[in-house]
């Protein structure tokens, strides 16, 4: 099956990309010698999951002018990601981080070298190329927001312009509660760019501790009644949930999760389900089977190791499709 290309979908993705650096073998990384390097961060993830399954994806950051810089802007062009709005910032660094080897399915420790980096500077100026005539769609993680003042200002100011444009807007709240400086503000800033987007995409544990609310119907209807158009909620194992409006009409949807070999690498899956419920939303594809496309992506994604080496290419889509599909 030939690659089907969605070149007149443009998607525009933002945020820090990271050198990760995979511990060779399991152990605390004061042990370990051997690492292997690959690229890492929530938005990039996303940005090449779309690439890969024929989208145009714009990429908006900064990098250092060093060789981890030059490492991820090789790596993303490879994967056919746009990359005329990646900046270098030659007063800062570009980010870094190290992960340990988790062979039980546990989550791995992973600790960052990014405070000051070249991407914790974006800022609104950093648009001012962007042409967001045409644009389809934007995704947002609550990763950049967490980073800066300024870096909060773009993410808001991003929804704005893509709103006004009838572009779609996707949230995922990606939490991170160590790089905020409280909790409090973690959460407002989260909400109100929640209320910017169209879908929401929070994990069951996020969403409560975002809204307060406990049920996965609740913590939907919470986004609902701020204006949001449709939540899906992951629940790991367990599949995921939908709440929102379908052709005017308010709809529930819950499909199980994908069956999983074995846990390899926990990081990325949900990086994974935000992958397959945009592209199958943009090609106008029904709630159910978005959300199972989604399950199944996220389910890969932990059975490899790295961040998003287990994102398919669509003739990779294609054969998964194959099984266990709800009926549209």
């Amino acid at each position: 099956m030939s690659k089907k290309v969605f070149n007149n979908r443009r998607v525009l993705t933002f945020g820090e990309a990271m050198a990760l650096f995979v511990a060779d073998y399991p152990g605390p990384l004061e042990d370990v010698d051997a690492f292997r390097r690959r690229i890492a961060g929530a938005d990039s993830n996303v940005a090449i999951g779309l690439a890969r399954l024929g989208f145009a994806v714009e990429w908006l950051s900064r990098i250092g002018a060093d060789a981890m810089g030059a490492f991820i802007r090789r790596t993303l062009q490879s994967e056919g990601v746009d990359c005329r709005h990646l900046q270098v910032d030659p007063a800062r660094q570009t980010g870094m981080m190290f992960k340990t080897r988790a062979l039980d399915g546990s989550d791995p420790a992973i600790e960052y070298y990014r405070r000051d980096s070249a991407a914790s500077q974006l800022s609104m100026a950093d648009a001012e190329p962007v042409d967001f005539e045409g644009l389809a769609h934007l995704h947002i993680t609550g990763i950049p927001p967490a980073l800066s003042e300024s870096a909060r200002e773009l993410a808001s100011g991003l929804a704005t312009k893509a709103r006004n444009v009838s572009a779609s807007v996707s949230f995922d709240p990606n939490l991170r509660p160590a790089i905020w400086a409280s909790e409090t503000l973690m959460r407002s800033t989260l909400n109100a760019l929640a209320a910017q987007a169209d879908w929401v995409m929070p994990g069951l544990e996020e969403g409560r501790i975002l809204t307060g609310q406990k049920t996965e119907r609740d913590i939907a209807q919470y986004y609902l009644d701020h204006g949001v158009r449709g939540v899906m909620i992951k629940l790991g194992a367990q599949g995921s949930y939908y709440r929102g409006t379908v052709d005017g009409r308010l709809e529930e949807h819950w499909i199980p999760g994908a069956s999983v070999e074995s846990v390899v690498d926990t990081v990325g899956a949900g990086d994974g389900f935000a992958v397959g419920v945009i592209s199958a939303l943009l090609e106008g594809e029904s709630i159910d089977r978005a959300l199972h496309r989604g399950n199944q992506i996220g389910a890969r994604a932990i059975q490899v190791i790295g961040d998003m080496e287990g994102l398919p290419s669509r003739v990779e889509l294609a054969d998964m499709s194959l099984t266990d599909s709800p009926a549209s």
